[in-house]
């Protein structure tokens, strides 16, 4: 598969249809994923980052329907994530003395992920290559999301080949953000930056800022997972300042895992106090042991505050809770608030447990949080309530 999106630039890369993990298996894509990979042809000609290991010799055997391989002046990776770098091997084994444009930290990566040493040639922010009547210009954008990633911008087209940022995992015959379903463009991305970029959001707002200020025209930008941004592409660089912002939307959201439903019994009573305080306040619950862990974290990004409740099991909490408090440790939200509550039989630890958990991951609390011993009687779910009510007030 291949199509135009300007006469000298054409997609060149995967649809993945049946994609539905990535990252390992620490990320949900329910609607599928797609590998870009673009070739740019002008006197000179560049292939701009290449597609998923699993995928290597389909693409380059396409490729080679298209161009002779020969023909290839330089090949630009970057990013060497292997969803990205994963048909290298396979074409360098082709064209073996083919320069390789990258920073200085994916040639390490590239070295490592595949042990060659293929004719890197390290550019850094501001360098150009030319192409004859265009050129590329190189922008190092470490961490968003490893330490090799940089973006590449041609001039003439004025294309920003961004690769990760400003992408999403969908898989579709449509390929540009005007001819897809906005809600379902929207959600991706948003999913896509909760769950990935979050973390690097103060390196976002400066990287974003530093592109603008460069003043160059912009008519495409063609990121490296999902759907390339044509009709008034900035718009989800705009966003993108929103959501590295410490984003939050008027939403309290309440994540908890349960054995006997005595804990989702406190859930729902404290989101019924939370409702009869706010009646504006959008309100959700999720059983994170029967949740996506993606979506459920996408819901937390969008929250100004997040409930999480657990029973006690051998002094400690039910694991699906830990892997999911594990996860948005790491991601370093900003700006929420949080409580924690859970049922109890002997020794009740779980509230403290997860106190301490969404203190490391920077929540603020609102106080020490809920513990009901046993199955939640007509006292212990009127406290849930509350509970609720006063966590209203304090959020």
């Amino acid at each position: 598969m291949k199509f135009e999106i300007t006469p000298s630039v054409h997609w060149v890369g995967k649809i993945d249809w049946e994609l539905r993990k990535f990252h390992g298996e620490e990320y949900s894509t329910h609607r599928g994923s797609s590998y870009n990979s673009y070739l740019v042809k002008d006197e000179k000609i560049a292939l701009i980052d290449t597609v998923w290991m699993p995928f290597a010799k389909e693409f380059v055997d396409n490729l080679a329907g298209e161009i002779d391989l020969n023909k290839i002046d330089y090949v630009i990776a970057n990013h060497a994530e292997m969803d990205h770098s994963g048909a290298l091997p396979e074409l360098m084994r082709r064209i073996p003395d083919k320069p390789v444009y990258c920073t200085a930290n994916a040639v390490k990566s590239l070295k490592g992920h595949y042990h060659k040493d293929w004719n890197f040639q390290v550019v850094k922010t501001g360098d150009k290559l030319s192409l004859g009547k265009k050129e590329l210009i190189f922008v190092e954008a470490m961490m968003l999301h490893w330490p090799d990633s940089m973006m590449t911008y041609l001039t003439g087209d004025a294309i920003l080949f961004s690769n990760d940022a400003f992408g999403q995992h969908i898989a579709g015959e449509h390929m540009f953000n005007d001819l897809v379903v906005q809600s379902e463009l929207f959600e991706e991305a948003t999913k896509y930056y909760a769950n990935i970029l979050t973390p690097f959001s103060p390196l976002v707002t400066k990287k974003i800022n530093e592109v603008v200020a460069l003043n160059l025209p912009l008519n495409f930008i063609c990121p490296s997972h999902g759907v390339i941004w044509r009709d008034n592409p900035l718009q989800i660089a705009q966003q993108y300042l929103q959501w590295a912002a410490d984003y939050q939307e008027n939403q309290i959201t309440i994540i908890y895992d349960t054995m006997w439903d005595g804990t989702r019994m406190l859930a729902e009573n404290i989101a019924k106090g939370i409702k009869q305080k706010d009646g504006k306040v959008t309100v959700k619950l999720y059983n994170i042991s029967r949740s996506d862990i993606n979506d459920v974290v996408t819901e937390v990004f969008k929250s100004r505050a997040i409930l999480i409740g657990s029973p006690t099991i051998n002094k400690g909490i039910l694991n699906a809770m830990a892997a999911f408090l594990e996860m948005i440790t790491g991601l370093k939200f900003k700006n929420k608030k949080a409580a924690a509550f859970g049922c109890y039989g002997w020794s009740g630890e779980s509230v403290k447990i997860l106190n301490d958990h969404l203190g490391r991951a920077g929540f603020e609390l609102t106080g020490d949080g809920l513990k009901a011993m046993w199955q939640p009687g007509d006292e212990a779910l009127a406290q849930a309530l509350s509970f609720g009510k006063a966590f209203a007030e304090r959020v």
